[in-house]
């Protein structure tokens, strides 16, 4: 009698993330080339399990970014996180990420979020109320996001529609 392989289980017996904790994984290390001096996000839209496109919060391309200038206004006018976007130079990575994908790819996608805090580690990750409206009206089906404790959520953004007052 065999026993049933288990898929995520390699012939020594080690365990293979499966394809949600994959994807953060991926999409944390595309926060490593984040140029925001207060957080640092990646993204990583898929489709079918392969990668269609990457992002990282940062500055329009031709600008200079924040470490480049070596400032960031919302840090040093204390602004809480969530608030004041206007004076933030940095694309957040959901929207570079939702940008370099081909517009065909986006449609039932899933778009996987990682971020982390400047000196205080990885964050919860939920997008804001701008790239929460960029990914709805990209078509994208899915989104999974860090919560900041090693552990992600899985979102149907249609479900935001239905929160509306």
């Amino acid at each position: 009698m065999s026993k049933k392989k288990d898929k995520n289980r390699g012939s020594a017996g080690q365990k293979r993330p499966g394809w949600n904790e994959y994807f953060i994984g991926i999409a944390k290390a595309v926060s490593t080339r984040a140029t925001c001096l207060r957080r640092k996000y990646g993204a990583v839209v898929t489709k079918d399990n392969i990668i269609v496109s990457t992002g990282y919060n940062g500055a329009p391309s031709g600008m200079k970014d924040c470490l480049e200038v070596g400032r960031c206004t919302r840090k040093e006018l204390r602004i809480p996180h969530g608030e004041r976007y206007e004076l933030c130079h940095s694309v957040h990575a959901e929207a570079n990420a939702i940008i370099r994908a081909p517009v065909h790819e986006l449609e039932g996608a899933t778009i996987y979020i990682s971020g982390a805090d400047d000196g205080l580690g990885e964050c919860l990750s939920e997008p804001c109320m701008m790239c929460k409206r960029i990914i709805l009206n990209s078509k994208i089906a899915r989104v999974v996001y860090s919560d900041g404790n090693g552990k992600f959520h899985v979102v149907h953004p249609k479900k935001w529609l239905k929160k509306r007052v």
